[in-house]
């Protein structure tokens, strides 16, 4: 059993709009009120308010202000939980040392608070779905649905307002039952990068899939249109017109991004065999925290580029999280497991270098001489380390035996590594650096 979620947009008239922002107004104060009160007693008392205490507090806090019976119980109790998860999530980067974490914000007056449905509240049927509240306009919230979800059995229902198309929508959380896992003893491992995803099955054979970024085609038009928005007047016609254009770009961007990861992900689950996909445990954050791979002279400029690549399009966490769900939908298994230091180890002998930059694209080990793209490396130590970890002896021989003759596929081509060229097995693969190192040191 998984659970999906379904967006889609719904258009509210004029009143049903005032409605959605009064209520979400009234949301918005009872979580900066409960942060303010939390920030309180703990600067007072040093004691952490619980969310339990803040929730039996509700009924008091709807006698003291009326306005509060005007938006449904649960919506208020869901609104006082993401205010505890937010502090969690806080405490959470503290306990792993993360010193860049921040405690919560109060929510500015321009800020559509999301109002989240959980479990009641609403009445859904074939074709509308209808939300509860006692708002004195008495207006209905009665919107159309795109898609029947009689069958299943609805969790949660958020309503929100995106922040750059001001478009309301519907997030519809409803539990899909998944075909039974089967585990057929066949496994790929992937080293997810933000230019090229590379895989590795048990026989040995690669997969790598250049990863799309949309973000560096809009990327110099969104600076181009910053630069001259930068030069107007703030309020002025033309700095609204500008805006208007980078959130119109910006939305692009992103729209192009997650449709490809989409495509992406369901194409690599379908065309394999394997039943369990094995994926490193990445941490963006530290990722671009880190100052692996930035360059003399171009420090700056190198590391923003990889802080768009992770953070900005979402590359990594996102499609990690779309592998996962697709993954229970084809009755198949996403592990993740811990991929610290799997570019810096060899593959061969297991020497772990001091220190490998992001620009250091081969992979050449300083014991038993043996050259390798980082990125194939990294994948057969996640693949030796997930099979080491599970006791999974008889695979972990045979993998070994394998990665000897190991088979390329770039583009949908099949190709052998470059030791194997002078046995008439084929042509070189890999970057020209990769291809003159292999050929003139005729090692791999």
């Amino acid at each position: 059993m998984v659970t999906l979620t379904w967006k889609f947009t719904v258009i509210p008239t004029q009143q049903q709009a005032e409605v959605l922002w009064e209520l979400s107004e009234t949301c918005r104060l009872l979580y900066n009120h409960a942060l303010a009160e939390r920030k309180y007693v703990y600067d007072t008392y040093n004691y952490f308010i619980t969310y339990r205490e803040q929730q039996n507090a509700l009924p008091q806090v709807k006698k003291l202000f009326p306005r509060y019976n005007q938006v449904y119980s649960k919506v208020l109790q869901m609104t006082l939980k993401k205010l505890d998860a937010a502090f969690k999530s806080f405490f959470g980067l503290l306990k792993r040392g993360d010193n860049t974490a921040r405690p919560p914000t109060f929510r500015g007056k321009d800020y559509f608070f999301t109002l989240c449905y959980n479990q009641s509240g609403f009445t859904i049927t074939k074709q509308t779905i209808r939300f509860s509240h006692r708002h004195p306009s008495k207006t209905e919230l009665l919107f159309p649905v795109p898609f029947d979800f009689s069958a299943y059995v609805i969790k949660q229902i958020e309503i929100f307002q995106d922040q750059y198309d001001k478009q309301f929508y519907l997030a519809v959380a409803f539990e899909h039952e998944d075909p039974p896992f089967i585990d057929n003893g066949l496994y790929q491992a992937f080293d997810l990068g933000t230019t090229k995803h590379t895989a590795i099955n048990l026989h040995g054979k690669f997969l790598e899939s250049t990863v799309k970024r949309p973000d560096r085609y809009w990327e110099p038009k969104i600076r181009s249109l910053q630069r001259r928005r930068d030069h107007c007047k703030q309020g002025s016609r033309r700095h609204r017109l500008f805006s208007q254009r980078l959130v119109t770009i910006k939305r692009k961007c992103r729209n192009q991004t997650r449709d490809w990861q989409h495509k992406q992900s369901l194409n690599l689950l379908r065309n394999t065999k394997a039943s369990t996909i094995i994926v490193g445990d990445l941490s963006p954050k530290q990722m671009t925290g880190k100052k692996n791979g930035k360059i003399k002279g171009k420090k700056k400029k190198y590391q923003k580029s990889v802080n768009r690549g992770v953070h900005n399009t979402g590359h990594l966490g996102r499609f990690i999280e779309l592998l996962t769900y697709k993954a229970k939908k084809l009755g198949k298994r996403v592990t993740v497991i811990d991929e610290r230091d799997t570019t810096k180890t060899c593959a061969v002998c297991g020497h772990i270098k001091e220190r490998m930059l992001l620009s250091e694209r081969i992979y050449q080990c300083e014991i038993c001489g043996i050259v390798r793209d980082r990125d194939q490396n990294s994948a057969i130590n996640i693949m030796k380390r997930f099979l080491s970890h599970n006791a999974l002896w008889t695979g972990y021989q045979y993998f070994i035996n394998r990665i000897d003759n190991l088979r390329y596929t770039v583009n949908g081509k099949t190709k052998v590594p470059p030791h194997l060229v002078d046995k008439g097995f084929g042509e070189l693969v890999g970057s020209p650096l990769l291809q003159l190192v292999a050929v003139h040191m005729r090692i791999y």
